[in-house]
């Protein structure tokens, strides 16, 4: 029979897998981006992730378990699929709208793993490792407020200045 704990171990392998992923398709994304700001958030996160995958990897000690990768399906498809936009919008004013939003995708999938990984950490009574979940989930919640700010700056505007004059432009043909 598996237990919480097991879940929770399995979840915790998962998440391990996509900060690895994540912080390997960072620098893609900060490469991408045209936006100087952007490209710093990006390069921020890099920063953050890797402390995120040395916190999982303290987790997993507070189980006494080493720690261990299961492939993140959702990951891989949040950051495939990202690829895909990336490359279809390139070149494009819309390419830094197209960058938050695959970062958003990926940011509110780590955040809903580690809430529940939090609350199962708290119900099975491991408080250090609680501690350690809900800082990542404070962080991984404060970049996602961060890349909605750069959107609302500039990065959505200049993607619809695009569209505006594409429209302008048919409208006169």
């Amino acid at each position: 029979m598996k237990t919480l704990q097991d879940l929770f171990l399995n979840e915790l392998a998962d998440i391990y897998d996509a900060e690895r992923r994540i912080a390997k398709a960072l620098p893609k994304m900060a490469k991408a981006a045209t936006s100087t700001p952007l490209k710093k958030a990006f390069e921020l996160h890099l920063k953050q992730t890797v402390e995120h995958a040395k916190k999982v990897e303290e987790v997993f000690a507070c189980f006494d378990r080493k720690a261990k990768a299961k492939t993140c399906e959702a990951t891989v498809g949040l950051l495939k699929e990202g690829d895909e936009m990336a490359t279809s919008f390139l070149g494009s004013p819309a390419i830094n709208a197209a960058l938050i939003a695959t970062a958003q995708k990926v940011e509110h999938y780590e955040m809903a793993t580690y809430g529940c990984l939090h609350e199962w950490a708290t119900l099975l009574g491991n408080k250090k490792a609680a501690t350690l979940l809900q800082e990542i989930l404070d962080e991984e919640g404060s970049t996602n407020k961060a890349l909605t700010i750069l959107a609302r700056a500039s990065s959505n505007e200049d993607a619809l200045e695009e569209t505006t004059e594409k429209t302008l432009t048919a409208a006169k043909s």
